[in-house]
């Protein structure tokens, strides 16, 4: 039988003959020193597919590694399941919750157990190395709704119950064994244990963080780096969400039901207003001048800098607002990536020099003619912004690289002020089962691509691993200089979302190369009721930037 195989996502199909009936798994395994890292996961016709699926037809076969979303996403479950059964076997009958992400891995909590430790982490470890070395297959279960609910009530799991008993389209239940330790999960994973060699357990503050490899160098363990401020903030994102009784999705779902949403939609709009104005109180008890808000896309970073311009104005101060777009370097000097297109993306884009002369001289009270950029010529224009400040006036700066020393390093570090920005997901499905800061990003730029730049769904999921890659390379690493960490998730906003989300994601048939990661979209959206009615919503909020409405986006 003849298949179309393709093993490198930037690779073609090529055509090959296999026996009916060969797993996944077993191709996989023919051709394994061939490829440069371990196959997790396959898109079969543009469907995805765990290793263990038998390929019975002609088809159209993807092989992906952990570079993949979907693919790491498997490692990332694979490897919690590992980790709760060896915390399991360490410590006995805990109950542990998977928080949140941090440091390039999990946040895990272990609940009723005092005295955790470093030793306590190293033990875990070890469990999961032999586990690992023991290659012990994963077990899937797949179950109508009914044997579902039996199971869940039967192991005592009362988050999944109410959430499955309430989600009547979902109408079949995952679950996975290792040994004796059975879990519930949404997602797939890999064959067994052995696939998942790299990782690290380490004590961190109240809990355990499960570290992996970046999707970037699938291979190795990424460097360790201090992330208090990310910490920080989810913790206080917990309490937020205690404070607006929420923990996890069904919590929320039961709340659009009862029409207590309006109230909820309030308070968290109110609880931003408070972060926002503490952060405007910040900058003015320092006296800084220059204020850099920097975070990955869709993070609402128009929006936040138009409401902390608000905020500093009621605190007597008169902020000069700009984005750093008009200093990108003419066109025809925009460097080039691996792939040989233009990045503009990289620093390297941006006129820094330029860039820090105007600011120097604005500070020293200068008159100064500011660029703008002509995105249709490709170059910078004069003459149209002839701008000064006065000696107590402050510039409240918006762009990617805002936290990167080397875009400001010509001015003086007692001026600058970093801010980071990120929606940062703490509301979860289950204890075991989060909620992807990624996932909901890249919800809200699909919805805004679609309402404001005309593009499909398609397109934004097309086009997603490119925009993160250059995330990792230009943003997350620099998170940890910030002065502060403004969290710009709206515990409601998925399933607000979600009315504008699902329709695009429904109109991408299955002959689409972006069908799979769609499909996966809509399983997840499956989880959350839909807020049919957003008009109570304000129009500074956040979310209008992305939905509509907004009077700070045109």
């Amino acid at each position: 039988m003849k298949i179309q195989l393709k093993t490198d996502p930037k690779g073609d199909y090529s055509e090959i003959q296999v026996n009916g009936g060969t797993t996944l798994e077993e191709l996989y395994k023919s051709m394994k020193e061939q490829l440069p890292y371990t196959i997790m996961l396959a898109r079969v016709d543009n469907t995805y597919e765990d290793l263990n699926y038998r390929i019975e037809n002609e088809c159209r076969v993807e092989l992906l590694d952990a570079r993949t979303q979907a693919a790491n996403y498997a490692y990332q479950y694979s490897l919690t399941l590992i980790y709760l059964k060896a915390v399991r076997d360490v410590l006995g009958n805990v109950r542990v919750e998977v928080a949140n992400s941090l440091n390039q891995g999990l946040f895990t909590e272990i609940k009723g157990k005092e005295g955790l430790n470093d030793k306590t982490a190293k033990a875990i470890e070890n469990r999961m190395r032999e586990l690992v070395k023991a290659d012990i297959p994963f077990v899937k279960e797949i179950v109508s709704r009914e044997e579902g609910l039996d199971i869940i009530r039967r192991e005592g799991w009362p988050a999944n119950l109410r959430l499955i008993e309430r989600s009547k389209r979902i109408q079949k239940v995952i679950f996975y064994s290792l040994e004796d330790y059975k879990d519930y999960f949404y997602g797939l994973m890999v064959p067994s244990t052995g696939y998942v060699q790299d990782f690290q357990v380490v004590k961190y503050k109240r809990g355990m963080i499960v570290r992996f490899p970046l999707p970037a160098s699938p291979d190795g363990m990424p460097g360790y780096i201090e992330q208090k401020t990310l910490y920080d903030a989810f913790a206080e994102q917990t309490m937020w969400d205690n404070l607006l009784k929420v923990n996890y999705v069904v919590d929320l779902n039961e709340k659009i039901e009862n029409g207590d949403y309006k109230e909820l939609i309030q308070v968290s709009e109110a609880l931003h207003e408070k972060k926002i104005a503490e952060i405007a109180d910040m900058i003015k008890h320092r006296h800084k001048r220059i204020i850099l808000i920097a975070g990955p896309s869709s993070s609402g970073k128009t929006t936040f800098a138009r409401r902390l311009c608000v905020q500093l104005k009621v605190n007597g101060l008169d902020p000069l607002y700009m984005g750093t777009d008009d200093y990108f370097v003419d066109r025809e000097d925009t460097p080039l990536d691996e792939n040989g297109e233009k990045n503009y993306e990289g620093l390297e884009a941006i006129d820094i020099s330029l860039f820090n002369s105007n600011m120097n001289d604005l500070l020293a009270g200068k008159e100064v003619d500011l660029p703008t950029f002509n995105f249709l010529t490709g170059e910078k224009e004069y003459g149209k912004r002839i701008t000064s400040i006065k000696s107590n006036q402050l510039i409240v700066i918006e762009g990617i690289h805002g936290l990167n020393e080397k875009m400001t390093e010509e001015i003086d570090d007692a001026e600058k002020f970093k801010i980071y920005i990120s929606p940062l997901t703490q509301l979860n499905i289950d204890e075991h089962n989060r909620v992807p800061t990624t996932d909901e990003r890249m919800l809200r730029r699909m919805v805004r691509d679609s309402l404001y730049r005309g593009h499909d769904a398609q397109s934004t999921i097309r086009d997603w691993p490119k925009v993160r890659a250059g995330e990792d390379k230009n943003i997350f690493p620099y998170s940890g200089e910030a002065d502060v960490l403004f969290n710009s998730y709206h515990v409601y906003e998925i399933n607000v979302l979600k009315k504008y989300a699902e329709p695009l994601l429904e109109k991408v048939s299955p002959n689409e190369p972006e069908y799979a990661e769609a499909e996966r979209m809509l399983r997840f959206l499956a989880f959350f009721d839909t807020i049919e009615d957003d008009s109570m919503i304000v129009n500074n909020s956040i979310i209008r930037e992305f939905i509509g409405g907004s009077i700070f986006v045109d």
